[in-house]
């Protein structure tokens, strides 16, 4: 007698998503779109799933076994879930400009400008369609309705003066540990005799 094939799913992907108050989602063919208080997001989905919208919840299934579409059944899951999470209340990294003279200032609503973090020109940074940057003080703050670009923007800016090793300067997450190194200390002879050997 053959065995019957057991449907293994992805334990995330099987979850249906709630669909707050305020919030549409509509399917078309293999296309979601999330509109919401905050704006509108649209995703195009593998069509091995398939989603669909039941008063209100989002059902995201899959009929294949194999382990890559079990993968993209939990992944799809987890980005409509996130669609809806940022159409109603934003998505937010914080930056944290961490050096002596370090200053960040929005020259416009798309450009921002960082002053201090190179002793020989301020730096600039297109700001993308879709995010929102907030400053005060040392703190950056970006938000905005797709938590990929925000986090994606972040990263970006941290990238132009990621903080160094031995004095923790440079841009930061908010709230992040950074390992210190120790600098080469110097001996007690080699400190009396003002050096090494000659």
């Amino acid at each position: 007698m053959e065995k019957k094939q057991v449907l293994k799913l992805s334990r995330v992907g099987k979850k249906p998503i709630i669909i707050p108050a305020g919030v549409q989602v509509s399917i078309t063919g293999s296309e979601v779109k999330v509109k919401g208080p905050k704006g509108e997001l649209k995703f195009a989905f593998n069509d091995k799933i398939k989603v669909s919208v039941k008063e209100t919840e989002v059902l995201v299934e899959t009929t294949h076994n194999d382990a890559k579409v079990r993968a993209l059944h939990g992944l799809t899951r987890a980005l409509i879930n996130n669609m809806i999470i940022g159409t109603t209340q934003e998505f937010k990294k914080a930056l944290e400009l961490q050096g002596v003279g370090y200053r960040a200032t929005m020259k416009s609503d798309k450009e921002l400008e960082l002053v201090g973090i190179f002793s020989s020109h301020p730096v600039k940074f297109e700001v993308p369609a879709g995010v929102k940057l907030l400053i005060e003080k040392n703190i950056i703050t970006i938000t905005g309705i797709d938590k990929y670009l925000v986090g994606e923007t972040a990263a970006r800016i941290r990238k132009i003066r990621p903080p160094e090793p031995y004095q923790g300067t440079g841009i930061r997450y908010v709230g992040e540990y950074i390992r210190r190194k120790v600098g080469k200390a110097v001996t007690g002879t080699a400190a009396a005799t003002g050096g090494g050997k000659k």
